[in-house]
């Protein structure tokens, strides 16, 4: 370190939030469907012939929902798409 200068740390912030519920009806029962996105999946290395994750353990939304930073991730920059996609039905 160079006497008298000081070295900047950047810091992100991540807000995580999941899809709301999604409600459909059927003809004589409601089904609640959540879906959740897990680990990232993208292969870094693909165009080496190589395989590489970068260990993202899931997905968390860099925008509010309606935006385009709603479907890359704060944590790793990928695409929501290259996250392991999780759906529960109730």
């Amino acid at each position: 370190m160079i006497k008298g200068l000081a070295i900047m740390r950047r810091r992100k912030v991540v807000v995580r939030k999941e899809e709301p519920p999604r409600k459909t009806t059927t003809n004589s029962s409601l089904t609640i469907t959540t879906v959740r996105y897990g680990e990232c999946q993208r292969n870094h290395a693909a165009s080496i012939g190589g395989y590489v994750v970068d260990g993202c353990r899931e997905f968390m939304a860099s925008g509010e929902e309606g935006t385009s930073g709603a479907l890359a991730c704060a944590a790793c920059g990928c695409h929501r798409n290259f996250h392991r996609r999780e759906v529960e039905t109730e």
